[in-house]
């Protein structure tokens, strides 16, 4: 073979062995690349359905610390941010069950920047080999529950024990003076005044038992409201007579709410109870009712003790008083104004006050009006607020 055949045969086997190693070079690229898509952690599809609909709180973490999925309400609750988890103890915890695939489940505090912290329960699981599941319960409401709950038994045994130990002390007092007919009436006079202030109290716990849960009504009425009001005037008459104080009644007649008629009557007689009592001798008790709007106000007028600015978002508490040193004299239980608010709620309606210390208050009970076809088209009005002014004139 001569030299310019061997030259040629050369450069055709060079230029194969330089397309061959481009050729290879090629594939060699393309399969790297297309297994480095491949392994990219990628959400199932199906995981990816059920975090679109679910109500709790649920991120979808791989192994860089990316968020790569997560439901409406983590973004809402303010779980991520961009692509991060916002709380380092659930990030924490993420990177744990990632080290050992072991599932974790604890309870978080999580604070937020201008909002309160919040109660969470955290479970967090290995999904697949690169991507973390955290679900994330808002349990805040459940623990205030509980917290209000344990402060309402602790109240309520504190509030028995009181009537319950004085009439046991009663009951001592008449065995040592059984030869004392002035003192055993005296003593056992005593004893009926606690026997009924305990009465009230059990029989206000179980009623606002009954409403503790702010249900609406199941069947609603229509209530009377004079009928109401007139039951809420004799509950508290005697009372009213042994401080010579004039129960008034006024506002426009007729009018009835739609709700439950024990109910209504409960929160009404609630409030003229607390006006007749916490009122001087010799003043005047107002209850009035108006027509606005499609509801129905019942305002309450006493020249009591009024109420100081500080403790008026307090008063609807359970237990609370605004005087706690005059309660036994007054025989209140602190269940009163919590009933009435508890009431107000089921039936969609609510309950203000307006108060002066020293002069007096204003509750104002609103319900939803109950208009039956051949009601008249005048209404009427009747003051609330401005009664006050009236009345202590």
């Amino acid at each position: 073979m001569d030299p310019t055949t061997q030259a040629f045969l050369a450069a055709v086997l060079g230029a194969v062995v330089a397309g061959g190693a481009v050729l290879a070079w090629h594939i060699s690229d393309r399969q790297q690349t297309t297994r480095t898509v491949t392994e990219e952690p990628v959400v199932p599809p199906e995981v990816a359905t059920v975090l679109s609909v679910l109500r709790s709180s649920a991120v979808i973490v791989d192994d860089t610390d990316t968020v790569v999925k997560a439901s409406a309400p983590a973004y809402a609750f303010g779980l991520v941010r961009g692509t991060q988890l916002v709380s380092d103890e659930l990030d924490a915890m993420v990177r744990e069950v990632r080290r050992d695939g072991q599932i974790r489940e604890t309870e978080l505090l999580m604070s937020r920047p201008a909002a309160p912290a919040r109660h969470v329960t955290a479970r967090v699981a290995p999904l697949g080999s690169r991507l973390v599941l955290a679900l994330v319960e808002d349990r805040t409401r459940e623990r205030r529950v509980e917290a209000v709950r344990r402060d309402f038994v602790a109240n309520v045994s504190h509030e028995l024990k009181t009537p319950v130990g004085a009439i046991k002390l009663l009951a001592e007092a008449v065995a040592d003076a059984s030869d004392d007919p002035e003192a055993v009436k005296r003593f056992a006079g005593r004893m009926n005044l606690e026997s009924d202030r305990l009465t009230r109290l059990v029989q206000q716990i179980i009623e606002l038992s009954r409403l503790q849960a702010d249900d609406p009504l199941e069947t609603p009425t229509a209530v009377a409201i004079d009928d109401v009001i007139g039951v809420a005037v004799d509950t508290s008459a005697i009372d009213a007579d042994s401080k010579n104080i004039d129960i008034v009644t006024g506002g426009t007649p007729g009018l009835e709410v739609f709700g439950n008629d024990e109910q209504v009557t409960a929160a009404v007689a609630n409030l003229v109870a607390n006006a007749v009592s916490y009122s001087a001798c010799d003043s005047t008790v107002l209850v009035t009712t108006k027509a606005d709007d499609g509801a129905v106000e019942i305002s309450v007028v006493d020249q009591g003790i009024g109420i100081p600015p500080d403790e008026i978002d307090r008063i609807f508490e359970r237990f609370y008083r605004v005087d706690p040193a005059r309660h036994r004299s007054t025989g209140g239980t602190g269940l009163g104004l919590s009933i009435v608010k508890h009431v107000a709620a089921t039936h969609g309606g609510d309950v203000r006050v307006w108060s002066v210390e020293g002069q007096g208050s204003t509750f104002t009970l609103t319900l939803p009006q109950h208009l039956p076809h051949h009601a008249p088209g005048q209404l009427g009005s009747a003051p609330s607020e401005n009664v006050q002014k009236e009345v202590l004139k």
